[in-house]
């Protein structure tokens, strides 16, 4: 670890302008070691250069790897997150020259019935929604730049949304983990183009997996808060008439909802709160729902 931050700062101390003489074992187990420092200190020199001021230019080599007409100013990043169907969220976060503007980062809940896992179908629904409105709002900030998390299928299927609300001029980037979805190793997937992969330790791969990262970090994070949501919500809600306190007493006097479930209306009215008419209410909701 010492060895790669030595050579991480003699390697940005030659950014700067300054000789550095640089001294490696040339053979033996040091040797070894010190290439291993070596590479950990070219990829985290990359990650800085991505990082830092220079975040211009590595616009501009953004620009340049994926054919676009000039540096980026709005790149909008898109990722989904679901289990198994259920919980099925899209995101998108955008990134400019100055960073992340996580004020402008947006959430979709995405309807279950029409998805149901199908990443295709989430893409879709996510993009209509999201430039349908840009469509209809003048004035809004369009991109640059479109990052998908996917590969080709992903981004045909982004393809044929973008060109029925008439924006296929907008460029648009897949970038898809490889074999075993090996960091580093991914390929990106543009329109009218074989998919191609960028050279290892290239600041440009690193900006673009931090693009891909952020949006997968915050497709996570509100995949999360969703499960915790319909974890928190309970059958009895689904019941007209029953607030918090009426709540709080059937579960406090039954135990668990499933219990309040199998109760008969005479044990239900014992409860503080709950009265003959809403007693007979419940027993009918989770007697219709056993029919």
């Amino acid at each position: 670890p010492l060895a790669g931050q030595k050579l991480l700062a003699d390697a940005l101390t030659l950014r700067a302008g300054h000789k550095v003489a640089l001294h490696c074992p040339q053979r033996g187990g040091k040797h070894g070691l010190t290439r291993h420092a070596q590479q950990n200190a070219r990829e985290a020199l990359a990650r800085r250069l991505a990082e830092s001021g220079s975040q211009r230019r590595v616009l501009a080599a953004l620009a340049e790897a994926l054919h676009l007409p000039a540096s980026p100013e709005r790149i909008e990043i898109f990722d989904n997150s679901h289990l198994q169907g259920t919980n099925q969220i899209g995101v998108m976060v955008v990134a400019g020259a100055e960073g992340f503007l996580k004020n402008q980062y947006r959430k979709f809940n995405i309807r279950e019935t029409a998805t149901k896992g199908d990443d295709y179908a989430m893409m879709r629904e996510v993009f209509t929604r999201r430039y349908g409105r840009l469509v209809a709002t003048d004035g809004a900030a369009h991109p640059d730049l479109i990052l998908i998390d996917g590969g080709q299928g992903q981004l045909t299927a982004v393809r044929e949304v973008m060109e029925g609300l008439g924006l296929g001029d907008i460029p648009l980037t897949a970038i898809a983990k490889g074999a075993e979805r090996d960091a580093g190793r991914e390929r990106f997937f543009t329109p009218d183009r074989k998919p191609f992969r960028l050279p290892d330790n290239s600041p440009v791969l690193y900006y673009l997996q931090r693009l891909r990262d952020e949006a997968h970090r915050f497709a996570i994070s509100g995949h999360r808060a969703r499960r915790s949501k319909d974890i928190r919500r309970n059958v009895l809600d689904e019941i007209d008439g029953i607030g918090a306190a009426r709540k709080r007493a059937l579960l406090h006097h039954f135990g668990s909802a499933q219990a309040v479930a199998r109760a008969a209306p005479s044990s239900l009215e014992k409860v503080e709160g709950i009265n003959a008419r809403m007693a007979q209410r419940i027993y009918a909701h989770f007697n219709e729902r056993d029919e």
